[in-house]
């Protein structure tokens, strides 16, 4: 477990391919509740506008809510670099009890609030209807999904990918099927459930990867789930880690909040058109967040090693690796540009409108591998004051005086989109300059 740390590319790649298809998991659950809603005979138009809506808020929290799993998993890897695992072994039952309560309090108030938060997004009449019908299913998973995620910071603070990847890839199995079964029904067995079916799905297939990751966690690590008092030293770093990156996921989703909102506010066919541009940005991310993620699980163990000329080229080759990767999904996005369209909607006002952005989209892709590739190694060295005035500088300063600009000139989806690169490049910008500064001289 303490072995010397690698960083060839079959090492990098041996945590970054099942980092992406775990990744790529959470995504593709909402992708695929956007196609197949986005396909229903009643009301597609609004169902898609809705999940869209909800989805948002609802990944906005999640966001917010599961950076402790980057702070579980700096932690945890800096301790197993310097080879002193077994001082924090109280600590991931205990982080995961804490998850779990905050969770259950936000999932509880934000019922109370349901309809005005979306009334916020601007959504009204049966596109509101619909995302509160959504969100008050769908949301029954916070807390499981607060759980999962801890127990993939655990696995990867351990260097470990692989099982993370194991329950990811059967809760997407499972979420597609229940998807198809619960919105479609099955004719004589299960009625169509429509929107309300989507959000079941999701749920179910959460249910079933918590009990996965628990069955693993106590198999195939060195922790128990026995909740210990006093709490662990680390608890305190590891909270104060997570309040700073929970704060820079609330700019994140300020961003992605306006986004929404101003998209709602063109018309039902931008919304739909932005719901669906979003989730193949969304899918984009999380597919490179693979090598993101290998930024944050070994940049913490090397920071326990003191390793800094590894941790040099460490961010060389994951921005290469990144780069290339992301370049191959914009093209094969390209030649399938008018098909994949097509995969979520047949309304012709909702296609015209997202084809008119997608290539924006794509020409990004880029751009978002180096702002997530330092993302994660930034989050490994616990960094988490850097990320956090990063995002609400970027959020703040460029994000939303360039929609508002944008929205000024009526340029609409343009203007969200425009924002959005702007964003991502002040993101990647900074994070290269400062990383420059602080390790460029160790690497000597």
């Amino acid at each position: 477990m303490n072995k010397k740390t690698t960083i060839s590319f079959k090492a990098i790649n041996k945590l970054a391919i099942p980092a992406i298809i775990s990744g790529i998991a959470e995504p593709l659950l909402s992708i695929t509740d956007t196609a197949i809603v986005g396909n229903i005979q009643q009301h597609p138009t609004e169902a898609l506008a809705a999940v869209g809506i909800a989805g948002s808020f609802i990944s906005a929290l999640v966001w917010i809510l599961a950076q402790t799993r980057s702070a579980i998993s700096a932690t945890v890897a800096k301790y197993l670099g310097a080879k002193k695992l077994h001082e924090i072994e109280t600590l991931p039952a205990q982080i995961i009890g804490i998850n779990i309560i905050v969770s259950v309090v936000i999932y509880l108030v934000s019922l109370l609030f349901v309809n005005q938060i979306f009334q916020l997004y601007n959504a009204e009449g049966l596109i509101l209807s619909y995302s509160v019908e959504y969100f008050k299913i769908r949301a029954v998973g916070f807390p499981l999904t607060l759980f999962i995620f801890s127990v993939f910071g655990v696995f990867r603070g351990l260097q470990n990918t692989f099982w993370p990847m194991v329950i990811s890839i059967i809760g997407a199995a499972l979420n597609i099927v229940l998807d198809i079964v619960l919105v479609y029904g099955i004719e004589g067995f299960i009625n169509p459930m429509h929107i309300a079916g989507a959000a079941w799905a999701s749920v179910i297939s959460q249910g079933v990867m918590v009990i996965l990751a628990l069955i693993l966690l106590l198999k195939k690590t060195p922790f128990k789930l026995k909740i210990q008092f006093p709490f662990n030293k680390e608890i305190k770093n590891l909270l104060a880690i997570s309040l700073n990156l929970a704060i820079r996921a609330a700019a994140l989703n300020v961003a992605l909040y306006l986004a929404n909102s101003y998209a709602t506010k063109y018309g039902d066919n931008y919304i739909a058109a932005q719901t669906i541009a979003f989730q193949i940005w969304l899918f984009f991310a999380f597919f490179i967040d693979g090598y993101a993620s290998v930024g944050n699980i070994v940049s913490g163990k090397l920071l326990g090693e003191k390793n800094y000329k590894k941790l040099w080229r460490l961010s060389i080759k994951l921005s290469k690796y990144s780069i290339t990767i992301a370049i191959s999904l914009a093209f094969v996005c390209s030649i399938l540009y008018i098909q994949i369209g097509e995969l979520f909607s047949q309304e012709m006002e909702v296609l015209t409108s997202f084809y008119s952005i997608f290539w924006i989209v794509l020409i990004m892709q880029p751009i978002n591998a180096v702002a997530f590739v330092f993302d994660g190694i930034f989050k490994g060295l616990a960094e988490a004051t850097i990320l956090r005035n990063l995002l609400l500088g970027a959020t703040f300063l460029g994000f939303t005086p360039v929609l508002l600009i944008g929205d000024y000139f009526n340029l609409k989806l343009y203007a969200v989109w425009i924002a959005f690169t702007v964003w991502m490049l002040i993101r990647s910008g900074v994070l290269v300059v400062i990383f420059r500064r602080k390790y460029l001289h160790k690497n000597t």
